[in-house]
């Protein structure tokens, strides 16, 4: 057992807590049973060398069989040698990971989170956690960011520094231009950004830009950037934590990835079943028409005509539906806002679903505004829940309704006599197979997606018996 700090192999493991000494032995430490784990997972060892305050700990019997140099020293040792209160009694010294740009870029164009004046270990560290986490391509730490092997940033990695590539100690304005000669579009993340992040196009390779926790990212760096994006925040905070807008960004890359293929397979296959039905009927409708004309009377002939009118309106509902969920899933959906009447758009609804003699009355009962909102998307969401509440709520008219909240425009729909709960209701948001219940299968999922596209929200809410849905739009500031 090792007990003095003095001893030549404990004193070198020691240094490198400094950034001078693990430059010189181009090594870095790795604290606790997570990160020494991953690291042993690698192939080959992530680490050189491990010390332990227990010899038979089971990642130190791993080190020793896949021939990784294992010193047992005691707790004294081992207290020194971390950087945290309660110590595990793991230390591993690793060989430095990171590779140049050029490498990191190479093969299918991806996703790649650039660190500008990062200064806080704990911020890096969760961010390099979550790159891992939604699949990026890998890290850049500029020469102005914390450094990526301070023991602080390594622990908040838990591991991920093992994980995905890593560029270190580059100029951002040199990360930026390398990343643009290889196609990658590079966004700078600000709170007063001109772009919105969920409607903007993450197709292809991209690079998100982020800068310090106090100051955010310089005009000259900003100016290198194709765009400048926000993260919509429809609540009251002043600001997001650096990690965690860091991480909405990611994912946000990553859930258009993973599910663009099958979420559109889905909705193509809700869409042709919800079309079928009314043009079925459209069929029958015209069939008996020109076959029967002479047979008919005024009234049965213009019941026909209307009903072809509401089936036709129905299936133009559902395209319109499909090409905003795909526009959606592309990153390319474009708004087109207008001074809105709310409650003349609610007439015309009201006018549009009468066509159907089984569809409830719609009632108007709020602010009409004007407010200075896309008309098309919101009357596209409120007939898709006028169909929802057609369904799910049983007793009476439905009412549309209005207000400003503070800089939004709140729009709601609601109808008395449900049977299900806000949970319930809630699920009816997720596209549903053909044939698993009732009303449309896409309708509530894009205005939804719609909404947050626009930095908004749409929910369901369930009192008593009265079923309604909701939609939060931002209105310019």
């Amino acid at each position: 057992m090792l007990t003095s700090l003095k001893n030549p192999k404990v004193s070198a493991v020691l240094r490198l807590h400094k950034r001078a000494f693990r430059d010189d032995a181009g090594s870095f430490l790795v604290e606790g049973a997570q990160g020494v784990g991953e690291a042993l997972d690698r192939e080959p060892p992530g680490i050189r060398t491990l010390i332990v305050e227990e010899p038979l700990h089971p990642l130190a019997v791993r080190a020793t069989e896949r021939g990784v140099e294992v010193l047992h020293v005691s707790p004294e040792v081992v207290r020194a040698l971390t950087s945290t209160v309660t110590p595990q009694g793991l230390v591993g010294v690793a060989p430095y990971l990171e590779r140049p740009i050029e490498e990191l870029v190479d093969g299918e164009p991806g996703c790649i989170a650039v660190l500008h004046e990062v200064r806080d270990p704990g911020n890096a560290g969760t961010i390099l956690r979550s790159a891992d986490g939604s699949g990026a391509s890998g890290v850049v730490f500029t020469r102005s960011s914390v450094d990526v092997y301070n023991p602080k940033t390594v622990r908040a990695s838990a591991g991920s520094i093992f994980h995905l590539p890593i560029v270190r100690g580059i100029e951002t304005s040199d990360a930026i231009g390398a990343l643009r000669e290889r196609g990658y579009r590079t966004f700078a993340m600000d709170t007063r950004g001109s772009e919105n992040l969920y409607a903007l196009d993450l197709t292809g390779g991209v690079a998100f830009v982020f800068g310090n926790e106090a100051h955010g990212l310089p005009q000259d760096v900003v100016r290198l950037a194709d765009a400048t994006v926000r993260v919509p925040q429809p609540g009251g905070a002043e600001s997001l934590n650096l990690a965690a807008a860091a991480t909405i960004c990611l994912f946000e890359w990553a859930r258009r990835r993973i599910s663009k293929g099958a979420a559109l397979e889905a909705l193509i296959a809700a869409a042709a079943h919800d079309i079928r039905s009314p043009l079925t009927a459209m069929k029958g409708f015209g069939y008996a028409l020109e076959k029967r004309w002479d047979q008919l009377d005024d009234d049965q002939r213009a019941l026909m005509l209307r009903g072809i009118v509401h089936d036709a309106d129905r299936m133009d509902q559902i395209v319109r539906l499909l090409v905003d969920a795909a526009r959606v899933s592309a990153g390319s959906l474009e708004l087109f806002p207008d001074q809105t009447d709310v409650a003349d758009l609610a007439t015309s609804i009201a006018e549009l679903l009468a066509r159907d003699p089984e569809h409830p009355a719609v009632v108007w009962d709020g602010d009409p505004g004007p407010y200075f909102v896309d008309p098309a998307r919101l009357t596209t969401t409120l007939l898709s829940y006028e169909e929802a509440l057609a369904w799910w709520a049983g007793d009476g008219s439905t009412t549309i309704s209005a207000e400003r909240v503070e800089g939004d425009v709140h729009v709601w729909a609601r109808r008395s006599g449900t049977t299900i709960d806000t949970a319930g209701a809630e699920g009816l948001f997720v596209p549903r197979k053909p044939g698993t219940g009732a009303g449309s299968k896409i309708g509530l999922y894009v205005a939804r997606a719609v909404a947050e596209a626009q930095g908004g929200r749409a929910w369901a809410e369930v009192e008593g018996d009265t079923l309604s849905f909701h939609v939060r739009v931002p209105l310019p500031r």
